[in-house]
């Protein structure tokens, strides 16, 4: 069951990441129709998913996958961006809504909700670095009763290799933002990832993990959002420009569908950031 909101407000006014452009136009009607179809591919796989309207003149509200991570009837809530402030009211509200106990991280801290932190049996592949701060993982621990895998990806490098600080948000840069740009749990005992994105360190602790492993190329994981996919074990809503992946998950006997995603992309966010999963 996953929760799913609108593109109604859909923009990138404050370029909060780098695949946003302030000078490319957004075309709201294209970006709703791109989610309507990740919508009804997720049903035709038999995701149950709740719709609500998106928070109001938010342009990132349309990426649920940001507002908390859930798991049973607690949902941590995400401390987001400055432009994107306006969306943690509305997300408790909704979360509430769906009779979650609503828990905040400690003060100060961010935490990208489930964008930075995805569920695989067990486990909790945390991201940190960027959108949420390491100190996080250690109350997500605690409070969810995961064993929490910290894992860090590469940043965002200027033309003299020196780490990047976004304009925009005042915070680190990196094509992988969140985790769930480098990174997808297929089944509890099955993941694809990048490589490429990740950390030295963070590599040698994913090789480490006792899960089965599809390698994702660094260009399918950036032209073509490859790992920001939904899995429901059988079925794979996920990428139209991620070939190799898709052959990949096909010959290991998952089912893949492909919806067209262009719009939404501009954004930085594609089609696991729609989505806000409620039933882990």
């Amino acid at each position: 069951m996953v929760l799913m909101s609108g593109a109604d407000y859909f923009d990138d006014a404050a370029a909060i990441n780098p695949f946003m452009d302030k000078k490319v136009a957004i075309d709201r009607a294209q970006a709703q129709k791109e989610h309507d179809a990740v919508r009804l591919a997720l049903e035709e796989a038999g995701v149950r998913v709740i719709k609500v309207d998106p928070p109001a003149d938010c342009q990132d509200g349309v990426y649920t996958a940001n507002w908390a991570l859930v798991r049973g009837d607690k949902a941590v809530m995400a401390s987001l961006p400055d432009a994107r402030k306006g969306e943690e009211p509305y997300a408790e509200q909704i979360l509430r809504a769906q009779g979650k106990t609503i828990i905040k991280v400690p003060e100060g801290l961010k935490f990208s909700g489930q964008g930075d932190a995805l569920p695989c049996g067990k486990y909790l592949l945390a991201g940190s670095g960027y959108r949420t701060d390491a100190a996080v993982h250690q109350f997500l621990a605690e409070t969810l009763g995961y064993e929490v895998i910290s894992l860090r990806t590469i940043p965002r490098l200027d033309t003299n290799g020196q780490a990047m600080i976004n304009q925009d948000s005042g915070w680190p840069d990196s094509y992988f933002y969140d985790i769930d740009l480098a990174i997808s749990v297929l089944r509890d005992n099955l993941i694809a990832w990048c490589p490429e994105a990740f950390a030295p360190e963070s590599q040698a602790v994913i090789r480490e993990l006792p899960l089965q492993k599809i390698e994702v190329s660094y260009e399918e994981a950036v032209q073509g959002f490859a790992c920001n996919l939904v899995s429901t074990g059988d079925t794979v809503i996920m990428s139209a420009h991620a070939p190799r992946l898709k052959a990949a998950l096909e010959a290991v006997g998952l089912k893949t569908i492909t919806p067209e995603i262009s719009e939404l992309a501009k954004g930085g966010g594609y089609i696991r950031c729609t989505t806000l999963t409620l039933n882990n």
